[in-house]
């Protein structure tokens, strides 16, 4: 309550729904990659390694950096390095850049994340449809593309408070 402005009201309603989304997501990824055979793994090193195998092309740690809006660059960096002794990445230096791949094993350990993904998240995102799949699509749809406008809208406040 004491964060609750009377100009924008529904935004700390937002925020607050966003951390606890956001606390659910991370628990939910690391248990999944746990069931799917890697119980080490924490929230980052998971969107790392599925950010490295995404397309199956390699990537900079700025890329990767970049397409996760991390802005500490060694907490990726280290999850690239623990990603490696896992055998699941592997770098390539190429002049002063190391280029990330994902090894057979991270890819297949992507494939059994998937699995359990589908069996555990996707099968009750269907009952929780209720039979509305197609406008549960697209109302997902929408929440996305306002959680990425509303991202922007944070990192250009961030950028002002900053500056203070």
């Amino acid at each position: 309550a004491h964060l609750v402005s009377e100009k924008a009201g529904a935004l700390s309603e937002f925020e607050y729904g966003l951390i606890v989304a956001a606390n659910a997501f991370n628990r939910w990824i690391v248990r999944a990659m746990a069931a799917a055979g890697f119980k080490d793994l924490g929230a980052l090193d998971i969107l790392v390694l599925h950010s490295v195998n995404h397309r199956g092309r390699e990537k900079k740690l700025a890329d990767l950096c970049f397409v996760l809006n991390v802005e500490d660059t060694h907490t990726v960096s280290y999850a690239l390095k623990k990603l490696a002794r896992l055998g699941l990445v592997e770098g390539a230096r190429r002049g002063k850049e190391i280029f990330y791949t994902a090894t057979a094993a991270g890819q297949a350990a992507c494939k059994r994340y998937r699995e359990v993904r589908e069996d555990c998240l996707v099968a009750a995102f269907g009952a929780f449809a209720g039979g509305r799949g197609e406008a549960m699509d697209s109302e997902i749809g929408q929440a996305a593309e306002l959680l990425r406008a509303l991202s922007g809208l944070y990192d250009q406040a961030a950028r002002a408070a900053a500056s203070l």
